[in-house]
């Protein structure tokens, strides 16, 4: 195996590799605690809006390497826009869901525009973007918390409430049978998609991984899938936020993965002017993204304010650094034109743990954002050497 093939395979693995021995460094530092299913359980609760913003976030990132650093503050004014309508105007549900949604897509609309027609920078527009929206936070919610708790179909809807889990239907106490039946079928469904994938790779006379390899993956990814269910299986079930996760990640990978506009996302950050050329209009691909990113953060907001059953001008904060960081940790090029949704959930969920863990373990609120920063800097590091054939520091 030529030196080539082994920084892929480790490239490709490296971060599978850190989530399990950190899983695993945090089990053994807090006895065992972060493995609790409660706490696997809040794993998801806590960090869904990472795992929805990151996904969006990718998007900006195979453009080119472009983030959109006013996630937060849209979340932020998204929710608290939906919180006074419902509560403050009494407007019903299902509307104040549509509006809400249509101000993320508008918020995305209009920093597209400057981005992809104006061609002013994205890191300028998402900047002001942070400052505009979080400066008409405050004056939506007049500075205050509006409290949402007794809109109680929107909380569970979005995985905030007591009942905001999955019904057991199949089951009758004790271990939750249909969280189990639910993770076989997933974990059924994934072992065919690896072989159907195969197969079809196969037909088409492209090159297929390692046998061996491929049997190996499939093994543990479907071990981790059923360890997962049996530990929400013995909390409280499915927690209905995850299914919005699992859908934004599902509709997303296939976008990125079998669409020619996903195509497009991957080209543009490989060379713009190349595709431009062969007659992509490259300023649509990155309104898309953008435009997308507003839609996604909207989302994000109604999650968040579900979870913590209210408004507050500070919610947010910090967002945008989250969702990054899961992107480039999670395989993202800090160039554009490389990275994958599933990379970018385990980016995500590699950020969750580290957050559960140092909290478990008590570790300083100061000091846990000084690992996070570590981590990003050193994923960062890896890629960018890696592109240099290894070499840390460049030659003039």
């Amino acid at each position: 195996m030529n030196k080539t093939k082994t920084l892929d395979i480790v490239k490709k693995y490296t971060m599978i590799l850190m989530l399990v021995l950190i899983t695993a460094f945090f089990a053994w530092r807090t006895n065992g605690a972060i493995l609790l299913p409660m706490n696997v359980s809040s794993l998801i609760s806590q960090n869904a809006y990472v795992f929805i913003l990151a996904t969006g976030m990718l998007l900006c990132i195979l453009t080119g390497g472009n983030i959109d650093l006013s996630v937060g503050s849209v979340v932020c004014f998204v929710g608290a826009i939906g919180a006074v309508l419902m509560v403050n105007k009494g407007m019903n549900m299902a509307l104040a869901i549509l509006i809400m949604l249509l101000i993320g897509i508008a918020i995305g609309a209009w920093q597209g525009f400057w981005i992809a027609f104006v061609r002013i920078p994205p890191f300028i527009v998402t900047l002001a973007g942070m400052l505009i929206f979080r400066g008409l936070s405050n004056v939506v919610l007049d500075g205050m918390t509006v409290s949402i708790q007794n809109c109680t179909t929107f909380v569970n809807l979005f995985g905030g409430g007591a009942n905001c889990y999955i019904p057991d239907v199949l089951g009758n106490g004790g271990i939750n049978i249909t969280c189990m039946v639910v993770g076989i079928i997933a974990t059924v469904i994934f072992i065919a998609a690896q072989i159907i994938g195969r197969i079809n790779k196969k037909k088409k006379g492209y090159k297929l991984e390692n046998p061996v390899g491929m049997i190996v993956k499939t093994i543990l990814i479907s071990a981790v899938i059923l360890a997962f269910t049996v530990r929400l299986a013995q909390h409280k079930g499915i927690p209905s936020v995850l299914i919005w996760v699992m859908i934004v990640i599902l509709v997303y990978s296939y976008i990125t993965s079998n669409t020619t506009i996903g195509r497009y996302f991957y080209a543009v950050g490989g060379n713009e002017k190349a595709t431009k050329l062969s007659g992509i209009n490259t300023n649509n691909v990155y309104f898309l993204a953008y435009l997308n990113m507003g839609f996604l953060s909207a989302l994000a907001g109604m999650v968040t304010i579900a979870r913590l059953t209210s408004a507050q001008p500070t919610y947010g904060q910090n967002y945008e650094m989250d969702a990054i960081a899961s992107c480039f940790i999670g395989g993202a090029s800090a160039y554009g034109g490389i990275g994958t949704v599933p990379g970018v959930i385990v980016g995500a969920v590699l950020m969750g743990v580290i957050n559960l863990g140092m909290s478990l373990m008590g570790v300083d609120q100061n000091m846990q954002k000084v690992v996070k920063g570590l981590v990003l800097l050193a994923a960062v590091i890896f890629d960018v050497v890696s592109k240099r054939g290894g070499k840390l520091i460049e030659k003039n």
